[in-house]
């Protein structure tokens, strides 16, 4: 028994320090990011592939397998591309409009006549005539000599330049005077390149440009000699010089590989059949599929977890900084982190799909409107761009699809400024979709790709489906976290809703009374950079408990007897009191949220009924009568929108009761009433300011003068008998 028992204490020791540890400050915190963090990540390296197969080329395959989801048959498709393109290329090769001259031909002969007439100026005879019609071999030099010079100047030519010259040109460059051979020299690099330059020559037409070529020379001053030379020699040098135009194949392969359709395989087609042997092409197929066995990339899976944590951490700093509430709720966190998981999710399965344009459909904006809604617009731009890099990743760093989803993203978060009804969210999707589609046709006309501009409508799809998606999961999520929306407090505004309908109904001076201190409170909300939709919905709320005795509130009373006359002050303190408890009584019942719960708990703080403290005082005579007895049960207002709701509670009601309601009296009775809460501490935790409180003053004079204004005495109209 004693083993039992201490057995049994130091297992309740363990559990008490674990509960320790989880109610320690940030554990929870650090805990969730951890799982939000690991999560990410498994999304983002998990295929989510079905069960896989390892077969070879050329192996039978043991089973039918069918394709799990539609994709391109990237090897079938590829073939019939080169083929078109092969065909394309093929045809255009017997266009000439598709050559242009190869400006390097002409260059080239240029350094060949060069060559030539360098190693003719070095083997040069001194000639001993100037008569060019004189037989070959000047006179006086040994025949012998010229002819071996004529033998090595053709060799040399031969062999260094690639060309060939017959004996006679070759004699008549060597023996003619320096003033000819300068002239040939000139003559024949000017016909030659200027000819390659500027004329389109094919083995069809080389034969009359040659022609053309000797009738320009025979314009010439040359020796007829040196005439005949020089056409030897730009003859030699002149050939085809048309290359095809390299851009304009380029852009026949573009096209002829555009006009053909994807091959698909379809959902449920059976790739491979029992028994059939394993081909490339559809080995290539199961892999697409994700149905081959493929080996892991540990530095890819590592890549991605580091990014991921760059990204979580930066986000954790930015909410640490800024919006410090999201950290330390560990609901608003939750939810957060939920954001992030779906939107991540969605990103990954849309990118499985083997289509380019899918990448213009991941719903970024989805997340940002959510984020904006729900928590803070500042978070929003940030998260939109972590999802932003999320689309990069997992479409292979594609710069488009990144830059449309942040496109989407920051402009849904600040096309949310003020929404007032859900369809104010279809507004929103719509200037969504104009800026993915401004995004695309941008980059469609950056990069001249003609598939972006085709199919630039995704872009105005993508801002439908992120707002329908708002749509649908914010109410959801509203409730599952407890979060209050701007359209959610819309709605609970609406006359309609059930708790306000009987509010009207059984307490309709209550009911006035709260639309006047809505006003009041919304107004002067705005004037301090307050939330005044949560002040004026909360101030519609903030009295609903007197639904249950409505004719023991003056308000309601019109004119009749008042029961408080005839019961204890104590009693009338109760039962006035008790509207706070049955307000939180019927809030639980109707399910208002938390956030509206607060405005019935403190609309009163902790404050004295003062109307029947004093008259039990006064009718005390042994000293009974407790200050506690005849307070409200609190707590004070914890929020600015919850104390504005308490400020403008007290001062509708004085006003109200003013007998003459000028401007200057309404001003003077605000700001007492407003100056008496302050000094009754009923202000110390809402963390109101004295500039905030002289704002609230103000604007609570501005409202009550247009509500109370002087009005004009109507004269009695006659009466016609």
């Amino acid at each position: 028994m004693a083993k039992d028992s201490k057995l049994r204490s130091g297992y309740e020791h363990a559990v008490q320090r674990v509960r320790d540890v989880w109610r320690r400050a940030g554990v929870r915190q650090t805990l969730l990011g951890l799982a939000i963090f690991l999560v990410l990540v498994g999304i983002l390296v998990a295929d989510l592939a079905p069960a896989q197969y390892d077969l070879k080329v050329g192996q039978v395959s043991p089973r039918d397998i069918e394709a799990p989801r539609t994709i391109e048959n990237r090897y079938e498709t590829e073939r019939l591309r080169s083929e078109a393109v092969e065909a394309a290329l093929a045809q255009a090769r017997d266009n000439p409009d598709n050559y242009v001259i190869d400006r390097r031909i002409a260059e080239g002969a240029e350094e060949k006549l060069a060559s030539l007439f360098e190693m003719a100026a070095g083997l040069r005879m001194p000639p001993q005539t100037e008569d060019p019609e004189l037989p070959p071999g000047p006179v006086g030099v040994p025949a012998p000599d010229l002819q071996d010079r004529v033998k090595r100047f053709q060799a040399s030519l031969r062999d260094e330049a690639g060309l060939e010259v017959d004996k006679q040109s070759a004699e008549t460059l060597l023996t003619v005077s320096d003033e000819t051979f300068v002239a040939m020299e000139q003559a024949a690099a000017t016909l030659a390149v200027a000819t390659l330059r500027n004329t389109r020559i094919t083995s069809e037409n080389r034969d009359d440009v040659v022609e053309s070529v000797y009738r320009r020379l025979e314009e010439s001053e040359l020796p007829q000699r040196a005439e005949e030379t020089v056409a030897v020699i730009v003859e030699e040098v002149i050939g085809p010089n048309l290359i095809l135009d390299n851009d304009k194949l380029e852009a026949i392969k573009q096209e002829a590989a555009q006009s053909i359709t994807p091959v698909m395989v379809l959902q449920g087609e059976i790739v491979v059949r029992k028994g059939d042997v394993v081909t490339r092409e559809k080995l290539q197929i199961l892999r697409d599929l994700g149905l081959q066995n493929r080996t892991v990339n540990y530095w890819r899976m590592f890549g991605m977890t580091v990014v991921v944590l760059l990204l979580v951490g930066l986000t954790g700093v930015f909410l640490w900084q800024y919006n410090r509430e999201v950290i330390e709720a560990d609901g608003l966190l939750a939810l957060l982190g939920l954001i992030v998981i779906i939107v991540a999710f969605v990103i990954k399965v849309l990118s499985l799909i083997p289509w380019q344009g899918v990448g213009y459909l991941m719903p970024v904006a989805f997340g940002a409107m959510l984020i904006t809604l729900l928590l803070d617009s500042r978070l929003a731009i940030l998260l939109t761009g972590f999802f932003a890099v999320i689309v990069g990743l997992v479409t292979g760093g594609r710069l488009g699809y990144a830059a449309v989803a942040l496109t989407g993203g920051i402009t849904a978060t600040l096309s949310l400024g003020k929404v007032t009804q859900r369809s104010d969210v279809t507004r929103v999707g719509f200037l969504v979709g104009a800026a993915n589609f401004a995004t695309m046709v941008a980059f469609a006309l950056i990069y001249d790709e003609m598939f972006l501009a085709r199919h630039s409508y995704l872009g105005l799809l993508n801002g439908i489906i992120s707002a329908i998606l708002t749509i649908g999961f914010l109410p959801y999520l509203e409730n599952i976290f407890g979060i209050t929306s701007s359209i959610k407090l819309l709605e609970l505004s609406n006359p309609n809703q059930p708790l306000l309908r009987r509010l009207l109904l059984e307490a309709p001076g209550t009911y006035h009374h709260s639309i006047i201190v809505g006003n009041l409170a919304e107004a002067a909300a705005e004037a301090i950079g307050a939330d005044g939709l949560l002040a004026r919905v909360g101030a519609a709320y903030h009295d609903v408990g007197k639904v249950r005795r409505p004719y023991f509130f003056v308000e309601n009373q019109l004119g009749g007897d008042n029961p408080h006359d005839r019961i204890s002050p104590s009693l009338s303190t109760l039962i006035i009191t008790s509207h706070v408890k049955e307000g939180i009584e019927l809030a639980k019942q109707y399910k208002l949220p938390a956030v509206l719960t607060d405005f019935i708990k403190q609309h009163h703080g902790d404050d004295l009924v003062k109307f029947f403290y004093h008259k039990a005082v006064e009718s005390d005579k042994d000293g009974s009568v407790e200050e506690t007895d005849f307070r409200y049960p609190g707590p004070k207002p914890q929020s600015k929108e919850t104390a504005i709701v308490m400020l403008a509670d007290s001062v509708e009601a004085a006003v109200r009761s003013l007998s003459r309601p000028t401007p200057g009296r309404i001003e003077g009775l605000v700001r007492k009433i407003i100056k008496s809460r302050l000094n009754e501490g009923l202000l110390d935790e809402s963390d109101l300011t004295l500039k905030d409180l002289d704002n609230v003053a103000e604007a609570f004079v501005q409202v009550l003068s247009g509500i109370y204004h002087s009005r004009i005495e109507y004269p009695d109209l006659p009466v016609d008998n």
